[in-house]
């Protein structure tokens, strides 16, 4: 390939399936029974192959990563959406490698590739193997690279290297990429956990238009910033901003927020089972309703776990009509449910979205019965009870009536503490891989 052609300002969309080697993994065959009681089957399964995060990174911009310390390409399970032909998704990378190091009281967030840049990633499934058909760089107005450090002192953790020593820069243009779905024209939708912001990026990767919360005051950024969301989602939580997105029959979008708002303080936003849902009109460029979403408590979706903050939404599936797939997970436990957003659950610019409410919703115990519309919710399946499933699943997909497709987010192979890496400054990598599986369900979705 020439490397003239990857040259800035123009990001390359880079076809890769010839340059990567494919890794096989084994696993239980099709029509292996579940355990008693599961409504579901794991009915094939697929890994992606290790490849050098430098190498996948520099071919797409080149000398965006000087040393990738031993990472793998990995983390792509931040979503999955399909491409059209069976067996082909579109996923997408969070912000990159990161993790945490405790230094006397404090957590500081490291980030070993700093030049890292999120990335679109199309993906086909061949038997057992994952393989890596195009990656899209993101890139700012001018063709610059979108890294995935954090935006803005004082509201975002501020970033260290893979040592937690040196503070690194902050970026406005920087993006946690999560939630993913292709809109009818080619262009992508991608959700954002720093803003929490919602983001529109061409075919080519290049952002088009970052919508954030009323009142957010991001500047620097190399791309249109437009404060069109609540400004009430500037109470979210460090790190759990928007993750799930769908693309609705009509056009429009729904955006999860990951985990409740800290709305009216940390304490309360902590020990909440009630999250938020936005609907946006990509036609109109505005936000239209918003839902209250309440999640199930957090000893029920994984059994023995007490601390409620671990709840998160991690995915979210249009199904047609009004009706939604919505991921309720831990780290270590997950559940589907089925939604419909009725017109008479919306409580857009309520007295919900005003800071000053009190009580707020957040810390409502039983919302319904304080007047609140809630959408009742029906269980599909509980992960829990399949076997084979991978654990932190956040790329959820289906096909035909009766297939989940599910994806995990490896976290490229990173752990926390001071042993994520060894003297030599190298990874020392946790063994998970990234995993796709199929899941058969007992009973038809749609």
């Amino acid at each position: 390939m020439n490397p003239r052609r990857l040259r800035r300002p123009a990001a390359a969309v880079l076809p890769l399936s010839a340059a990567l080697a494919l890794t096989a993994v084994a696993w239980p065959a099709e029509g292996t029974p579940a355990p008693h009681g599961s409504p579901a089957r794991v009915v094939s399964a697929s890994v992606l192959p290790d490849v050098p995060l430098a190498g996948f990174s520099n071919r797409l911009l080149p000398g965006s990563v000087a040393d990738d310390r031993g990472v793998d390409l990995g983390g792509i399970g931040s979503d999955l959406y399909p491409a059209g032909r069976r067996g082909e998704y579109w996923t997408v990378t969070d912000r990159g490698p990161n993790g945490q190091i405790a230094v006397g009281k404090d957590k500081r967030r490291t980030f070993p590739v700093p030049g890292f840049d999120p990335a679109i990633v199309k993906i086909r499934t061949v038997g057992d193997r994952v393989e890596v058909l195009k990656a899209i760089p993101l890139t700012t107005s001018s063709g610059a690279p979108v890294t995935g450090l954090p935006n803005q002192p004082g509201r975002d953790e501020a970033p260290y290297t893979y040592d937690a020593r040196t503070p690194l820069r902050y970026d406005p243009n920087g993006l946690d990429t999560e939630g993913l779905v292709r809109d009818r024209d080619g262009s992508f939708w991608l959700v954002d956990e720093y803003g929490p912001s919602l983001v529109h990026v061409s075919a080519r990767g290049r952002v088009l238009a970052r919508h954030v919360p009323k009142g957010l005051g991001l500047t620097g950024a190399d791309y249109p910033v437009i404060e069109s969301l609540p400004s009430i989602y500037l109470q979210r939580k460090i790190n759990r901003g928007f993750e799930g997105l769908a693309l609705l029959p009509d056009g429009d979008l729904v955006m999860a927020l990951q985990s409740p708002l800290l709305n009216p303080d940390k304490d309360r936003g902590e020990n909440s089972r009630t999250t938020r849902l936005l609907r946006f009109s990509p036609r109109k460029a505005k936000v239209t309703a918003e839902y209250a979403y309440r999640f199930d408590p957090v000893g029920v979706v994984e059994p023995g776990q007490t601390k409620t903050s671990e709840l998160k939404i991690s995915a979210l599936v249009a199904l047609g009509g009004d009706r939604l797939l919505v991921e309720e997970r831990t780290d270590k436990a997950a559940r589907l449910y089925e939604i419909r957003l009725r017109r008479g659950s919306d409580i857009l610019g309520s007295a919900w979205d005003a800071a000053a409410t009190s009580p707020a919703l957040e810390q409502l115990d039983d919302p319904a019965a304080a007047g609140v519309p809630v959408p009742a919710k029906r269980l599909v399946v509980d992960l829990g009870t399949v076997e084979g499933v991978p654990g932190k699943i956040e790329g959820v997909a289906v096909e035909g009536e009766r297939t989940l497709v599910l994806l995990n987010d490896n976290d490229f192979g990173m752990t926390d503490g001071t042993g994520a890496f060894d003297a030599a400054g190298r990874l020392v990598d946790s063994g998970i891989e990234t995993r796709l599986v199929k899941v058969r369900l007992d009973r038809p979705l749609r």
